[in-house]
């Protein structure tokens, strides 16, 4: 796996194979970034169920000016850690390990987000409570992303409105905005 754009391309991911680990494709990746576009250069962004950290990375590679990464498993977090050292771009990350929707009120996540990227696990029952937690993350004018099954039910985001939907194999984006 590597990074597909931007000042980092082709670095790439380590992706180990641990139960609960599913990094977004290549291919899903850059569909994503090409939907942001513009939206991603000099933004703080929020990659929440981070895994690899490959989504943030990829905001990095195309010009965000921060990431922060919310995970709850020690391996992942650590992967990410040592992604950014590798990367040369650990001055503009910071790791945040918990769960969600627990972690997104954690002092150590800086503020409000202009892209907030989640990709949790597709069968989570916490999706629910986990939008509406980060959705109190997302600053005006921002942009949130959803990635899940393409065969569920595009989940209730109170304080949110779905502005676009693109589906990918067996993957859904869902793009939403503030109300």
């Amino acid at each position: 796996m590597r990074i597909v754009a931007g000042s980092l391309k082709g670095r790439r991911l380590r992706s180990p194979r641990w139960a609960g680990l599913r990094p977004t494709s290549e291919r899903l990746r850059e569909t994503l970034f090409d939907v942001l576009g513009d939206r991603v250069r000099d933004a703080a962004v929020l990659d929440a169920c981070a895994g690899t950290g490959a989504l943030g990375f990829e905001a990095i590679s195309r010009g965000a000016r921060s990431a922060a990464f919310v995970e709850k498993d020690r391996r992942a977090a650590a992967l990410i850690a040592d992604h950014a050292d590798r990367f040369g771009v650990a001055d503009r990350c910071r790791i945040v390990r918990g769960p969600l929707p627990e972690a997104a009120g954690d002092r150590r996540l800086p503020g409000r987000f202009d892209v907030i990227l989640i990709d949790p696990p597709y069968d989570d029952p916490e999706i629910g409570a986990i939008l509406s937690a980060v959705t109190a993350r997302l600053a005006e004018g921002g942009v949130l992303t959803l990635e899940r099954a393409r065969r569920s039910d595009r989940p209730a985001a109170p304080g949110l409105r779905a502005v676009r939907r693109i589906a990918a194999g067996d993957s859904a984006l869902d793009f939403y905005e503030r109300r």
